[in-house]
């Protein structure tokens, strides 16, 4: 069956979501995250593309994004043979990274442009990963209320302010935003079992239990950043939801 054409955005403003193949991580640790961030600035200064927002969660990494030179397929050509090239070498694997081609919707007006910034905002809150937008390090939120570095604020700036913006962010409004199911992102067992043994060097709850302290909370901030529910964490390690949620 031939792919649906992907539909044109008149504003050239485009929500964006890659996803990992076979819910491969795209970024696993702290160094693919800056590196990533990094291939999006190198490119955006070639392909001069405007960011608007993004959040970079495990496997799969939303954009809100503004094309102008270039368009998305070249674009995202260009990013993904510099970031693959990178994962590859320090992975030690080869092949594809990327499921299939990224997935992309039109934004056409300013009230979708900040439902969709809101909603890339706040999904490492909806995916149970932090209770606010401010907690997570791996997105454009922090840009927006201090210093930007990656993103091109002035458009946003210009509709709200700082206060407008954090008071945006704490409403709640049901909308459909381009998504991938809750069963696609979610880890099985066996998955979060080798990333906790990656994580702290054991992979039973009487063993985790075993480690100090110390090595315990820091893994415990791992696994959540590593995209393990805190249900699934507590399950897998003997910690108590609460503890896991205050870690």
């Amino acid at each position: 069956m031939a792919r649906a054409a992907r539909v044109k955005s008149e504003s050239g403003i485009y929500h964006i979501m890659i996803i990992g193949i076979n819910k491969q991580f795209i970024v696993a640790d702290e160094e693919d995250h800056q590196k990533f961030l990094a291939v999006l600035k190198e490119c955006k200064t070639v392909s001069q593309y405007k960011i608007y927002a993004y959040c970079l969660l495990g496997n799969h990494i939303h954009l809100l994004l503004k094309t102008d030179k270039e368009g998305l397929e070249k674009i995202f050509k260009r990013i993904g043979a510099r970031y693959v090239y990178y994962y590859n070498w320090k992975y030690k694997r080869s092949g594809p990274l990327f499921q299939d081609r990224f997935r992309s919707e039109p934004v056409d007006n300013d009230s979708y442009i900040l439902t969709v910034l809101r909603y890339i905002h706040n999904h490492p809150v909806a995916a149970g990963l932090v209770k606010s937008p401010g907690q997570y390090p791996w997105s454009s939120y922090h840009e927006y209320l201090g210093r930007a570095s990656l993103v091109d604020a002035e458009y946003i700036s210009g509709i709200m302010n700082r206060e407008e913006f954090a008071h945006f962010h704490q409403q709640q409004e049901p909308a459909t935003v381009l998504d991938i199911s809750a069963e696609h992102l979610r880890l099985t067992d066996e998955e979060a079992k080798i990333i906790l043994s990656e994580v702290s060097g054991v992979v039973d709850t009487s063993a985790f239990m075993g480690l100090d302290a110390a090595k315990r909370k820091a893994s415990l901030r791992e696994l959540r950043k590593r995209g393990l529910s805190i249900r699934q964490i507590s399950r897998l390690t003997g910690v108590s939801k609460a503890l896991v949620e205050k870690k």
